[in-house]
């Protein structure tokens, strides 16, 4: 008996440390104005936004954004083919403040905070998570009208002029 309660003891610990995955999304060491430059040189090779995500490894909130567009299939789809992915760190260690002026203070809204801008470098929206999530976790229909509603397509003039 007692090695059937060490086993199981032993089993339920593995699964516990399997489970706690360190989230190591962010990287406090990166050159914020360095990865903006590619990413916008990158949307304007491309024809696309760019997509920040601004927040930081201890952000529980931005563990679970990231698990919903990367399992996500149409969600993963959509970012893939209308933005240009940037992930900038926002941390004890390193709050990037000089990004974060450049990018017009987006921290006020608190983390994740999601700055969207054109192929020319010029921020065209920043959003709140808040307003995306459900409960636990994000709300699937919220995160794609936002990604929709800003992407390169959507802010064709020419989709509303009168004809």
């Amino acid at each position: 008996m007692k090695r059937l309660i060490l086993i199981t003891f032993l089993g339920l610990m593995a699964q516990i440390g399997f489970s706690q995955e360190k989230f190591n999304l962010y990287d406090p060491g990166s050159d914020a104005k360095k990865d903006l430059e590619n990413a916008v040189e990158t949307a304007k090779a491309e024809n696309k936004h760019v997509f920040i995500q601004i927040g930081g490894n201890w952000c529980g909130w931005c563990k679970l954004f990231h698990e919903m567009t990367s399992s996500d299939e149409e969600i993963k789809a959509y970012l893939a083919a209308n933005y240009v992915p940037l992930h900038i760190n926002y941390s004890k260690e390193n709050q990037n403040l000089e990004m974060m002026e450049i990018l017009e203070y987006p921290q006020r809204f608190g983390f994740p905070v999601f700055v969207i801008l054109d192929s020319n470098g010029n921020r065209i929206h920043t959003q709140s998570s808040g307003y995306l999530e459900e409960g636990k976790g994000y709300n699937k229909k919220l995160v794609m009208e936002f990604l929709q509603n800003w992407s390169l397509g959507a802010l064709n003039p020419d989709l509303y002029k009168k004809k």
